[in-house]
C-alpha cells in the first residue's frame, strides 16, 4: 500500500479525503497547517502528498518550495483557485498535478491513481543519453555526476524520451501517457513540463537535449 500525506487545514475536507482513500486501501496521515504538514513530508517516505495553499503557519508554496530541495515526492495541489496562470506558476515550482475546489472525490483517486502509475516503474538497468543517466531503481537522474532533482511528473517524461530518443511525441501523447488520463482540451501542463527540465538540464550542460518539432512534438537531440 502506498502512504499519502493530506495537508488541508479543513477539518472537513481533510476528514473526507482520509477517509475515502483509506477506504480505497492506502495509508493516509493527515496535517492541519503547513508547519506540521512540511515536517511531516520532509522527514517521512510519502508516495504522495495531497496539499492545500491557503494553510496556516506555512502557505503550500513555500512548502512545495522546501520539499523540492530535499524530496521528489508527488504533489497534487488541492485549490480554489482555478485560473491557468496559477497552474503554470504552482507546476514551475514542482507541482506534479493539479484540482480545482470544489472537486469531485472521484477525479480525485483517479489522479491520485494516476500519479502513482506513473511513478511505480521499477527497473535496475541505467538509462544513459550523452550526459545524462537515469537509475530507474531509486528513480534518480545524474547528469555529468551531478544529481539532476526532477519532480515526480518530470522524472517520468525523461524516462520516456530517453526510453525512444529517435521518437516524436505529440502533445497528447506525451500527456496521455505520462499523466494516464484522457487529453481532453489544449493547455500548457506539457510546455511547463519540458520547460522546468530544459532549465534544470541547462545549469549543468550547454548540450541541448530536448527539441521541439514544430507542429509535432519532442523529441531528443541526437
Amino acid at each position: 500500500m502506498s502512504g499519502i500525506l493530506i495537508i488541508e487545514d479543513d477539518m472537513t475536507i481533510n476528514g473526507l479525503l482520509r477517509n475515502i482513500i483509506e477506504k480505497t486501501g492506502y495509508i493516509a496521515d493527515s496535517a492541519y497547517n503547513g508547519t506540521d504538514g512540511l515536517a511531516m513530508g520532509l522527514h517521512e517516505d510519502y508516495n504522495l502528498i495531497l496539499l492545500d495553499l491557503m494553510l496556516p503557519g506555512k502557505a503550500g508554496e513555500e512548502i512545495i518550495r522546501e520539499l523540492r530541495k530535499a524530496r521528489t515526492t508527488p504533489i497534487i495541489i488541492l485549490s480554489a483557485k482555478g485560473e491557468i496562470h496559477d497552474r503554470i506558476k504552482l507546476l514551475r515550482l514542482g507541482a506534479d498535478d493539479y484540482i480545482t475546489k470544489p472537486f469531485d472525490i472521484d477525479e480525485v483517486l483517479l489522479r491520485i491513481q494516476a500519479v502513482l502509475r506513473r511513478t511505480a516503474y521499477q527497473d535496475n538497468n541505467e538509462i544513459v543519453f550523452h550526459e545524462l543517466i537515469i537509475k530507474p531503481d531509486s528513480k534518480r537522474v545524474f547528469i555529468n555526476d551531478m544529481e539532476l532533482a526532477c519532480t515526480a511528473t518530470e522524472y517520468v517524461i525523461l524516462e520516456l524520451l530517453m526510453k525512444n530518443p529517435d521518437r516524436i511525441f505529440s502533445k497528447r501523447t506525451l500527456y496521455e501517457t505520462v499523466m494516464g488520463e484522457d487529453y481532453l482540451q489544449e493547455d500548457n501542463t506539457m510546455n511547463v513540463h519540458i520547460s522546468n527540465l530544459r532549465r534544470k538540464i541547462a545549469k549543468h550542460t550547454n548540450q541541448k537535449y530536448i527539441e521541439t518539432v514544430y507542429g509535432m512534438g519532442y523529441r531528443l537531440i541526437r
